[in-house]
């Protein structure tokens, strides 16, 4: 008989537990916002709309970026869609003096998420991360930008 209140026991607290995540798990960043959870400040995109809606890029956008990355490297397939380059272009932040920072800022778009859910960036290894300053007509800005723009 007690073995048995125990175990009637032990179900009702994973029960409430399990409930409780599912709360969790269904709290709406509203709600998450109304509870004083603090969230990350994403500063909006410079053009009209993403190329997907918000809720599909926050989920997807590293899939997209490897996807794309693996069209481009490996087929040779070069889109503008899902590309690293014009995600930057559109969501650059630019800094009090009005050039666009880069990643080491905790401002840059892209860090501004991963800081606060503490996933690592290792695309700016590589990629700039921040849109390349245009050349000036008759100059060679333009040529090593890539490397000097991280």
């Amino acid at each position: 008989m007690n073995l048995r209140r125990t175990s009637i026991g032990m179900i009702a607290v994973l029960l409430v537990c399990l409930a409780s995540l599912a709360a969790v798990a269904y709290a709406t960043e509203e709600a998450i916002a109304a509870s004083g959870v603090p969230m990350p400040v994403i500063p909006m995109g410079q053009g009209d709309s993403c190329v997907e809606d918000t809720d599909f890029m926050r989920r997807n956008h590293m899939h997209l970026l490897t996807h794309q990355r693996d069209e481009t490297v490996v087929k040779g397939i070069r889109t503008k869609q899902y590309s690293l380059k014009e995600c930057i272009s559109c969501h650059v932040v630019k800094g009090p003096d009005a050039i666009p920072v880069t990643v080491a800022s905790p401002q840059h778009f892209c860090r501004s998420c991963h800081d606060y859910a503490a996933v690592s960036i290792d695309c700016f290894q590589c990629h700039a991360s921040r849109p390349e300053a245009e050349p000036e007509p008759g100059s060679h800005a333009g040529f090593m930008a890539g490397a000097a723009n991280q």
